[in-house]
Order: structure tokens, then C-alpha cells, then sequence
């Protein structure tokens, strides 16, 4: 386990990078670490309109996901799994009720403001990766420290390194994106979200373009953050994987059918 540390505001802070650890140990650190709740979503409601008329995405959602917990979110297309997602991470808002993270009212918050809270606090794993071509794949996980201005300029790029390392792939790190396999990619994606030690990972379909092995080891890596004390939501249509979570939430035409907190 490697450490760095840097100062905010006058105070010091120090930076953990965990290793990933043996499967069958991390049920234990899982329950260790599960807290209070660290999201809580009341009378969540979305709906979307369209040009056949107004569509209710979500139908009322409450829920609690608690600190260090690992969750998986299922469902058949269409269910309302990916627009919960965007609720989740502030990309979109409730047309009634709320979504409340680490004490704050997402809704609340103006779109700058979001912004902002959403690249400190909430790193996303995209199923197609989104790495931008065009750097290579250090500055792609260097460009979320950019953007938040949390780490130093000076320990940004030993940072994204560091990171990569413990994905396993720091040799790729001066080559394009393009110039590596979905799961070498996905591993980049995964260091990219954890740049600037989000408290919660979100996760949308991280291993569905991967080969069966490499979905096993990009869980792993997910559930590895979860032993160090992060709490990450998937969305998944493995139920292998599905079955290996701390709680599993079932939604059903914009309900929670099974899996409310």
C-alpha cells in the first residue's frame, strides 16, 4: 500500500493508494468499514418529455446506500438503471424529490456548483471508457486532477502513475489510448476515476464489452475500492457478479422491486 500526501488550505492530507487485495478477504474489510448511510434518495422522481408524451423514467425511489458499501443496481433495459445513475452523480435532476450525498441536496446546488462537487466527490467508470484520444493515457487520468485543482500541479503525474501501477498497466502509460485493449482501457478508466480519491465510485456497465476473464478482473479492482473504504454502485448485467455485492437493488419500469435500504 503507497502513500502521498499534500496540503489544503494550510492542512495536510494524506492520500492512500490500496493494492488489490484477495477476494476472500474483502467481505470481512467490507463489513469493517460499511457505516452510516452515505446517499439517501426520497420520493425520486423523473420523468422525461417526449414527442408521444410525457415518460416516467423513475416512479418514486427511496433508498439508503451506506458508506463502504458495494452495490449493484440491475434491471432490463429500459428499467430506469442508467437515468437513477445520472440522479446519482448530478449529471441530471429529479423532477421531484431528492437525492442527498454526503449531507448535501444535489438539486440545490447550481450547475457550476455541481460541477465541482461531482469531480471532487464521485468518480465514473463509463462502459465505452470515454478516454479522449487524443492524450495519451497518463494525461488522461492527470486531466480529472486538472480539473479540480485538489492534488499539487508537482504530484499530479506521479499521482496518475501511481495509480496505474496499481492497475497494473503503467507501462501503457505514454501510448494512446487507442493502442490498447478494452480491458487495458477500462483499467485506464477506472484510474481516472479514482484521481482525486472520490469517497464514491459509479460504475455503468464496466465489463460489458470485456471478455469473461477480464470482467473478472476489472471487479476485483472495483471491489478492491471497496475494501479501502469506498462505496461503489454498478450497474450490471452479470449476475455472477451481481451475486458477490454487499446489497443488490432490482429496478422494474422505474420501481425498486427488490433491494430498498
Amino acid at each position: 500500500m503507497s502513500q502521498f500526501s499534500w496540503s489544503v488550505n494550510g492542512k495536510k492530507k494524506r492520500n492512500t493508494l490500496s493494492t488489490v487485495k484477495q477476494p476472500e478477504t474483502m467481505q470481512e474489510t467490507r463489513k469493517a468499514s460499511t457505516g452510516m448511510p452515505l446517499i439517501t434518495v426520497k420520493n425520486l422522481v423523473k420523468t422525461y418529455d417526449t414527442p408521444a408524451g410525457s415518460f416516467k423514467a423513475l416512479r418514486g425511489i427511496n433508498m439508503q446506500i451506506k458508506q463502504g458499501e458495494f452495490v449493484a443496481v440491475v434491471g432490463k433495459s429500459g428499467s430506469g438503471k442508467s437515468t437513477l445513475l445520472n440522479m446519482l452523480t448530478g449529471i441530471a435532476h429529479p423532477t421531484s424529490g431528492e437525492v442527498i450525498i454526503g449531507g448535501i441536496t444535489l438539486h440545490q446546488l447550481s450547475e457550476s456548483q455541481t460541477a465541482r462537487w461531482r469531480g471532487r466527490n464521485v468518480g465514473i467508470v463509463f462502459q465505452f471508457f470515454q478516454l479522449l484520444p487524443t492524450l495519451t493515457v497518463v494525461e488522461n487520468v492527470m486531466l480529472a486532477m486538472d480539473f479540480c485543482k485538489i492534488v499539487p500541479v508537482k504530484l499530479r503525474r506521479s499521482r496518475a502513475l501511481e495509480l496505474l501501477d496499481q492497475m497494473g498497466i503503467v507501462e501503457q502509460a505514454h501510448k494512446l489510448p487507442s493502442t490498447l485493449s478494452g480491458g487495458q482501457q477500462q483499467r485506464v478508466a477506472i484510474a481516472r476515476a479514482l484521481a482525486n480519491d472520490p469517497p464514491l465510485i459509479v460504475a455503468d456497465e464496466p465489463t460489458g464489452n470485456l471478455d469473461t476473464q477480464t470482467a473478472s478482473t476489472v471487479f476485483q479492482m472495483l471491489e478492491a475500492q471497496v475494501s479501502a473504504g469506498k462505496t461503489v454502485i454498478v450497474v450490471t448485467h452479470e449476475q455472477d457478479f451481481a451475486a458477490q455485492v454487499d446489497h443488490t437493488i432490482t429496478l422494474v419500469d422505474g420501481l425498486i422491486v427488490a433491494g430498498t435500504a
